[in-house]
């Protein structure tokens, strides 16, 4: 746990940082929850998921809202990004584990309303046990890089 602690404490300096970007944004966007239009994940998540762009282009530069569906039974091997990530479930179970080793049995259940910030660089993996929803903020470009290339679902094919 003193590990999540310093990575949310990396986190914390990060992100102000990036604070006159968010202040800076001036479109207004409201979502109901019936008009979230799913459709394929991103290439770089293996195959199964679901994305939802919710406010902003994760592949541009700027803020942005990104909600993911996973499958039940589904996994994201270790990986990190290159800006930081803030996320929140809003459903299921998101099971996170820290490091470049995916072990299932050290991961930490995330339920709907759990919230994790991790700073960039952070290697990390993730389970789901039954299909779950979590929320993605950040800063674009967002960018998914595995610790371990043969785990990329791009080199692949998914």
């Amino acid at each position: 746990m003193r590990t999540v602690s310093r990575v949310l404490i990396v986190f914390a300096v990060v992100l102000i940082g990036f604070a006159p970007r968010v202040v800076a944004q001036d479109e207004h966007k409201i979502v109901m929850p019936d008009d979230i239009a799913w459709s394929a994940g991103p290439p770089s998540l293996p195959a199964g998921a679901e994305a939802a762009v919710l406010y902003g282009d994760p592949a541009a530069e700027g803020v942005f809202a990104l909600r993911l569906k996973l499958p039940a039974d589904y996994h994201i091997p270790p990986h990190t990004h290159p800006r930081p990530e803030v996320v929140t479930v809003i459903s299921g179970t998101f099971r996170i584990g820290m490091g470049e080793t995916a072990n299932e049995e050290e991961t930490e259940d995330l339920t709907a309303g759990g919230f994790f910030a991790f700073a960039p660089d952070t290697a990390h993996f993730a389970y789901t046990g039954e299909e779950t929803v979590v929320q993605l903020n950040s800063v674009g470009p967002w960018a998914l890089e595995y610790v371990n290339p043969e785990d990329d679902p791009r080199e692949s094919g998914g």
